[in-house]
């Protein structure tokens, strides 16, 4: 019989030998240590004392925008908003040493669960012997062994306390089993847990240097005279003007600019709960590898073969003749274009695999028929076309959502980026966790414009 990795890590107490028989005695499941009543008040004291110190600065804020606006007054503001980020950091940095705690106690109940395993393994593998050997051994050899017939009664009665003593032993390993799988998943939501909240304080501390900026330089226009503030508001209304402006080169459809892309992504978040920078991140991801894989045709409806569309070199597997060439055509029909002259992506021979990705979230033309009526709906269109970028953000949106973005958080948005490039284990797989890190990375800068938009 074997054991599956799985029933292996899980505990066994300590075994005892009884005639032959090896009895495991059971014990408690180790349980997750807390933190002592003096460390969770002091740090619960730490955490109510920012929370009014974040109420202070807040009405602060409310109380001069209330007033005529005035340099001074946006200078009171963006002091009070600094603070008020300051002592958000400070509170976040409470919940990650809360956290950190935690994540440290169910380390070492899985430490020690996994110690029971090894010192029982042992003590299993010859209870299993115990059995086979008897398994193996006939009653009529029993029998006829030697012996008193108090003594047959005695073999046979041993086999069946060994098998009473198998199944309470695997009943033990399934209860263990599960509370160890549990505390496994704990820790890992824990450890998610504390992954965003330092995110958190990073983008926080990025927001503090923007805000300390700004205030330095209204506090040198204020010196000098209402022009020079002026000309700094004029400056910032042109920085805003410009990344508005600022085009995306989609792949395989006409650039747009940042503030219709961004227009477009808000949208799609009301709908599917995923954060606009994530998708424009992913839109911009996926058009810097467009730059890298060409264009094709598929102009093979049987074998989904088809040519470079600027150099008319043949490639095989454009696109999967069975699996997306169907509702390829079927598009072609609904849209009215031709379906052997319109841009598809060419398969890459690196990474092996079909092309036949359309429009700039590249979907393949059987996942774009799954997600069609969803995002039909959601625009309010009778026909969703995946070469437009606005149909194009609300998949991309829908996907990242089904893909666990619409939880929230940096880890939650890592995860999904991954599974968008490379599948559901994607977070598991090289590809997947390095094409989620350059996502991430776009992230940041793209959060920053949309909230200097948003202060513009």
């Amino acid at each position: 019989m074997k054991l599956g990795r799985y029933i292996a890590s899980i505990a066994i107490g300590t075994a005892l030998g009884v005639g032959g028989f090896y009895a495991l005695a059971p014990q408690a499941p180790a349980q997750a240590q807390e933190l002592t009543d003096t460390q969770r008040a002091a740090l619960q004291a730490q955490y109510d004392e920012l929370q009014k110190e974040i109420a202070q600065y807040q009405k602060i804020i409310d109380d001069t925008k209330k007033q005529e606006n005035s340099i001074q007054g946006d200078v009171t503001v963006l002091n009070a908003q600094i603070a008020k980020a300051q002592a958000e950091i400070n509170q976040r940095n409470t919940t990650i040493n809360t956290l950190a705690s935690t994540i440290n106690q169910k380390a070492k109940t899985i430490a020690t669960l996994e110690s029971r395993i090894e010192d029982g393994q042992a003590s299993l593998a010859k209870l299993l012997r115990e059995k086979n050997q008897s398994d193996n051994t006939s009653l009529v050899v029993l029998a006829l062994s030697g012996g008193t017939l108090t003594d047959f009664f005695a073999n046979t009665d041993r086999i069946d306390s060994i098998d009473e003593g198998l199944q309470e032993k695997f009943d033990e390993l399934r209860g263990v089993k599960t509370q160890t799988q549990s505390e496994k998943e704990a820790l890992a939501k824990q450890q998610s847990q504390q992954l965003d909240a330092k995110k958190d304080v990073e983008a926080k501390k990025t927001v503090i240097d923007q805000s300390k900026q700004q205030k330095t330089t209204l506090l040198t226009a204020t010196k000098n005279d209402e022009a020079a503030y002026n000309k700094v508001l004029a400056d910032r209304q042109a920085k805003a003007a410009a990344i508005r402006a600022a085009l995306f080169p989609l792949r395989d459809a006409a650039a747009i600019q940042f503030g219709d892309a961004l227009k477009y992504a808000q949208q799609a978040q009301k709908i599917t709960g995923t954060d606009p920078a994530l998708a424009l991140a992913i839109l911009t991801q996926e058009s810097n590898l467009g730059t890298n894989v060409g264009q094709c045709y598929m102009t093979n409806d049987a074998t989904g073969d088809g040519v470079g569309k600027n150099t008319g070199t043949p490639f095989k597997g454009v696109m999967n003749p069975t699996r997306d060439v169907p509702p390829f055509l079927a598009l072609s029909q609904q849209l009215g274009f031709d379906a052997h002259s319109q841009v598809v992506s060419c398969p890459i021979a690196s990474v092996g695999g079909w092309g036949g990705a359309m429009g700039p979230a590249q979907f393949i033309p059987s996942t774009w028929a799954l997600y069609a009526p969803r995002i039909a709906s959601g625009l309010g269109k009778s026909v969703a076309n995946p070469w437009a970028a606005q149909d194009a953000i609300m998949a991309m949106s829908f996907l990242l959502s089904d893909n666990g973005a619409s939880a929230g958080g940096y880890s939650a948005d890592f995860n999904a980026a991954a599974r968008y490039y490379a599948g559901w284990n994607g977070p598991n797989t090289g590809p997947g966790k390095t094409y989620a890190t350059q996502v991430m990375a776009k992230v940041a800068g793209i959060q920053q414009n949309i909230d200097y938009l948003a202060d513009n």
